[in-house]
């Protein structure tokens, strides 16, 4: 499941992250879902990833973060990365640290993931193409004033810890630019929690760039 989830199937990322770190501590319950997981691979063995560019090449990262889901209080992270339609990279997985609050928890994972979107921009730039900006999307608008301001000015922010406003200096070099997108389209919302129905399926057709046949 792994192996599918990095290659061809980044829809199956949460999911595999979850399991991964229960194989030591089964329950039956883990059992449960990793027999959902197979099922849903049965019912939907036709999807796969497809990556299209656009006309002029631009990446566009997606980064999100569900704030205190583990059992250890910790946040997950979600991160796409796409040059158009489809996704080059996806990853899903518990932050390193415990948060105090969802915008602190977006504001890690911005600044842990931010540095794969710069590592993209620089390596098609070491391939000789023109490259604006790198647009990171956000669904925090916490998090997004607490970048452009590159500092706290609250209470309940001023325990963040600096090297997390990293992502403000990039910001100010031209290499990424931060904007808004709402929950119902941030299409790393199905790498930080479980989703179900009509969202799943919306956001796991943009992150694969198929439909379901």
């Amino acid at each position: 499941l792994l192996y599918l989830a990095k290659l061809v199937r980044p829809d199956l990322r949460l999911s595999v992250s979850y399991l991964a770190t229960r194989v030591r501590c089964a329950t039956e319950k883990d059992w449960q879902k990793l027999e959902r997981v197979f099922k849903y691979l049965n019912a939907t063995r036709e999807l796969g990833l497809t990556l299209e560019v656009s006309r002029m090449i631009g990446i566009l990262g997606y980064i999100d973060a569900a704030y205190g889901v583990h059992l250890d209080y910790k946040s997950h992270t979600g991160t796409a990365i796409s040059l158009g339609k489809g996704v080059i990279y996806a990853k899903s997985g518990k932050q390193r640290i415990v948060t105090k609050s969802s915008a602190e928890a977006e504001m890690v994972g911005l600044s842990d993931s931010s540095s794969q979107v710069i590592w993209t921009r620089d390596f098609l730039i070491g391939q000789g193409y023109r490259m604006e900006a790198a647009t990171i999307f956000q669904d925090n608008m916490s998090t997004i004033s607490l970048v452009k301001k590159g500092h706290s000015t609250s209470e309940r922010s001023r325990h963040i810890n600096i090297r997390y406003f990293f992502v403000k200096d990039r910001v100010d070099q031209g290499d990424i630019r931060i904007e808004y997108k709402a929950t119902g389209e941030m299409l790393a919302d199905i790498l930080t929690k479980p989703l179900q129905g009509s969202l799943f399926a919306k956001l796991r057709d943009q992150l694969l760039n198929c439909c379901v046949v």
